[in-house]
């Protein structure tokens, strides 16, 4: 039959058949995403909020007007879909494959109802209604690509930064053992080097070789770390265990430079990136160490820890050293930034100004917090705030995917 009001209809009948257009277009996202079904859309509000989005278009097929871009829940929806794909690490070409088939579906459902109801609908009508449809797809597209580029780019960023970051820690870390290695070679060059000595020289070298090669395998691993979800590093271990890692790799230092390095007993275990953890530690150690103050005797630093009643590690790494001037302070974990540059002869240290800015790095991507509390004369404490996860319970600690 001829009819008029063709908008109309097929907004009536899309709204009724809001929820099985929803599950159609589900039953092909299913099979483009690179992600299992449960996940194409994890959480309720997500779930939701598709067969709202139909709705919201019959509306926009029955008065064509700029309802659907200027209605802020649906846009909002459609940026909530462009995070989780990409959360997802979905391709930009899996987006806009997405809207079209939800264009596709809605376009079919159109054509079966005309041939259901035996609808003759005037040659205009019919194809304003299906321009309709394709405008209002093409604004919940345009909002989701935008979110989803942005968020890429934002990433492709980050691991620009990243690279960036990871050059610089390199050559920080592999400075030191580097530099023991060519001292070492210098001296087992003298002719008259007493057999007693060249010994301990064979020790110390064998000892920064194997330091290297653990510093590689774990910088390596670090290299890996893309994002949030990719953790290789992670995996249940003893605070204790870590904390000790780092003070035998410091042990020649502190030695030579009579620094006590006390590790507290009973730790908390944590399910954390070792290698992170570990890079932190050193790098405060090795602060402690070379700005032990040569006028104090015993000099020390030391590692501690406690639990919070809210799932919270308080980390401390606390020494009896020269301390940081209070102008100096707010800017130590900046790149570069050096709170004694101008005392390197008398206390006989190098550096970049990198460590402590590798500490922030690591501390950051652990989901943590470090702050600092320093005294001229007195000496310095990092705290460390991190979160407490076990292997039973670190999914749930774990930061939920965006709904």
């Amino acid at each position: 039959m001829v009819i008029t009001g063709f908008g109309d209809i097929i907004a009536d009948r899309m709204r009724a058949e809001h929820s099985a257009l929803a599950a159609r277009w589900f039953e092909r996202l299913a099979a483009l995403l690179p992600v299992d079904a449960t996940d194409v859309f994890p959480t309720a509000s997500l779930l939701d909020h598709v067969p709202a989005l139909i709705v919201e278009i019959s509306e926009y097929v029955r008065v064509a007007d700029e309802a659907i871009a200027a209605n802020t829940a649906v846009v909002d929806k459609a940026r909530q879909l462009g995070v989780l794909r990409h959360d997802q690490r979905a391709s930009l070409h899996q987006v806009l494959r997405e809207y079209q088939i939800l264009g596709a579906v809605l376009v079919s459902f159109v054509q079966e109802e005309t041939a259901r109801l035996g609808l003759i609908p005037p040659a205009g009508e019919a194809v304003a209604v299906v321009s309709r449809l394709h405008q209002a797809v093409n604004v919940l597209t345009q909002e989701t690509v935008e979110t989803f580029v942005s968020l890429y780019t934002r990433t492709i960023e980050l691991q620009t930064q990243r690279l960036e970051q990871f050059a610089r820690m390199a050559a920080h870390e592999w400075r030191q053992p580097l530099g023991s290695l060519q001292f070492a070679l210098s001296l087992l060059r003298q002719a008259d080097l007493e057999p007693q000595r060249a010994k301990r020289t064979l020790e110390i070298m064998e000892r920064n070789i194997a330091h290297l090669v653990d510093l590689t395998k774990k910088i390596e691993a670090l290299s890996r770390l893309n994002g949030r979800n990719d953790d290789p590093g992670r995996q249940q271990v003893s605070l204790s265990t870590v904390a000790g890692e780092a003070a035998r790799q410091l042990r020649d230092m502190a030695e030579a430079r009579e620094v006590e390095l006390r590790i507290a007993k009973d730790l908390p275990d944590l399910l954390v990136d070792v290698g992170r953890l570990e890079l932190a530690l050193v790098n405060l150690l090795s602060n402690s160490i070379k700005y032990a103050d040569p006028n104090k005797s015993p000099r020390f630093a030391e590692v501690a820890a406690t639990t919070t009643a809210d799932d919270q590690c308080i980390l401390v790494v606390r020494d009896n050293g020269i301390g940081i001037p209070p102008e100096r302070v707010h800017a130590i974990f900046e790149r570069y930034s050096r709170a004694h540059a101008d005392r390197d002869d008398a206390l006989n240290v190098t550096g970049l100004g990198l460590g402590l800015s590798i500490v922030a790095d690591c501390v950051q991507a652990l989901a943590g917090t470090i702050t600092v509390e320093s005294e001229v004369d007195q000496g310095t404490s990092f705290v460390i705030t991190l979160p407490v996860r076990t292997a039973d319970r670190g999914l749930a600690n774990s930061p939920s995917p965006p709904a």
